[in-house]
């Protein structure tokens, strides 16, 4: 049986510590599911320590290469998981802005949840984009001139890269089944 997303290469871009676990794990999984291979992505190659809830420690993920090192031209897409602390150390990560601005750039697709799209602002890649998130990231984007919208799964093509974005957890069915949509285009 053939997936939707076979020979495609999907980098999964994160923090080392602060990310959403499910906001990781539920896409990671869909996306191999239809036969993505992923690829995790950090400041530091090594552990990358998952959260619940922001709060409490879950498991722990081995990131296999530094953003540093990572090649834009090698991915097919990019994911951008949530979690508060997890984009919050993302927007301030030179090497991490630059990565996301250049997936950005080349007209590849990138899905952002929950607090993901704040990499997406310190980008500077969300002006005049459609897209979903955390609530309390509305003003933000809306500062960074995107338009924001509380809707389970936004999918926005404008401004020369597709843009997969939710809200929340809740939303990771609609968001993985959206992410696909847009990575097997």
């Amino acid at each position: 049986m053939t997936g939707r997303l076979d020979g495609k290469k999907i980098a999964f871009l994160m923090a080392n510590s602060g990310v959403e676990e499910v906001e990781l794990t539920h896409p990671w999984k869909a996306l191999q599911d239809e036969g993505a291979t992923t690829v995790l992505i950090a400041p530091e190659r090594g552990t990358v320590q998952a959260f619940e809830s922001d709060v409490e420690k879950a498991g722990t993920y081995e990131a296999e290469l530094a953003v540093a090192d990572a090649d834009a031209g090698d991915y097919d897409a990019l994911v951008l998981p949530g979690g508060t602390t997890n984009p919050d150390q993302l927007r301030l990560d030179d090497d991490a802005v630059a990565f996301v601005k250049a997936v950005a750039a080349s007209g590849k697709p990138i899905a952002a949840i929950c607090h993901g799209p704040w990499t997406l602002i310190e980008a500077g890649v969300v002006d005049g984009k459609r897209l979903s998130s955390w609530p309390s990231l509305r003003t933000d984007i809306t500062n960074a001139g995107g338009t924001w919208f509380d809707q389970e799964a936004t999918t926005c093509g404008h401004g020369g890269y597709t843009l997969v974005s939710s809200r929340n957890p809740d939303d990771l069915d609609a968001f993985s089944a959206a992410a696909i949509d847009a990575f097997a285009g």
